[in-house]
């Protein structure tokens, strides 16, 4: 998959947790995710980076974004997704 492909999944889903307000301790269940192709891989790398914080429950797994790097996820997310400019924040 191309790069700038990649960035716009990325983009994407955390677009959906932005729009949802899922930061900090208010998580979405992954399950909810699973019409984005690469999400394993997309979850692990934003986790590492520490963009993504993940909550494992004995049922499900949440995921929510963190807030101390608000401004660079929001950032991402208007570079990598046209025509949404000040729709989160």
């Amino acid at each position: 998959m191309l790069e700038r492909e990649l960035d716009l999944e990325k983009a994407q889903v955390m677009f959906k947790l932005a729009r949802k307000n899922n930061w900090g301790h208010k998580y979405d269940r992954l399950e909810h995710f699973k019409r984005f192709q690469n999400l394993k891989e997309i979850v692990k790398y934003l986790s590492n980076i520490g963009w993504l914080i993940i909550y494992d429950k004995p049922n499900f797994t949440g995921i929510a974004l963190n807030t101390q790097h608000k401004k660079e996820i929001l950032d991402f997310i208007e570079k990598n997704i046209t025509g949404i400019k000040g729709m989160i924040g």
